[in-house]
């Protein structure tokens, strides 16, 4: 019986920033990775040098480039920046610390419900999310029976999740992806499976 082509895609968290869990850095390059996001893109690549990638796409932020870079040297290949791998937008919110923002009840129900609540001036959830879905669609067509990386951000990759998973978009939170993890899918033509979710070469940040 001839083999079903599938792809398989690893999504890849950029490692460790300043900001993480501090301010909200969205799509301003003023958190490149720290040294121990540094440390996290050395150990990541240790983690998958066994592993055949055929192509490394990323975020064009710098802390995903800064990620995806060892992987690559490694290998001899290219980053390719791939836009629908972005951030989203916050809008307003970009660069609010943390800690401010959940004094407002805006930020409240946009952690409560995605699906409904929008940034101000930014990027709805169900665009961040068509627009990933499409990334992958474009890395099955292009890329059959091979793996291939995305790195990109936290957010980006719960929203791939929960679309391959058929989950609604306000369960976004149930799934932890810490700085350097890895999620992994297979896409196949009529079919996408969610083999596994934030793999960590190491558990601390």
């Amino acid at each position: 019986m001839n083999q079903v082509p599938q792809t398989i895609v690893l999504l890849i968290r950029h490692a460790h920033t300043d900001a993480v869990g501090e301010w909200l850095a969205g799509r301003s390059d003023d958190a490149p990775l720290n040294q121990v996001g540094r440390a996290q893109a050395e150990r990541l690549r240790t983690r998958l040098t066994a592993v055949d990638v055929a192509a490394i796409y990323s975020s064009p932020m710098q802390r995903a480039i800064e990620t995806a870079g060892p992987l690559a040297r490694e290998r001899g290949l290219r980053v390719l920046p791939n836009l629908d791998l972005m951030e989203i937008d916050f809008g307003d919110w970009t660069g609010e610390r943390l800690s401010t923002l959940d004094a407002d009840p805006r930020w409240t129900r946009f952690n409560r419900l995605r699906s409904l609540a929008a940034i101000p001036n930014g990027e709805r959830a169900i665009d961040v999310q068509a627009r990933v879905v499409r990334a992958l669609e474009e890395a099955r067509i292009k890329h059959p029976n091979t793996t291939v990386a995305f790195v990109t951000h936290s957010d980006v990759i719960r929203l791939a999740i929960l679309h391959v998973a058929g989950a609604p978009i306000d369960f976004i939170h149930r799934f932890d992806i810490a700085p350097a993890s890895i999620t992994a899918v297979a896409l196949g033509e009529s079919h996408a499976t969610l083999l596994y979710v934030n793999d960590r070469p190491e558990r601390t940040s």
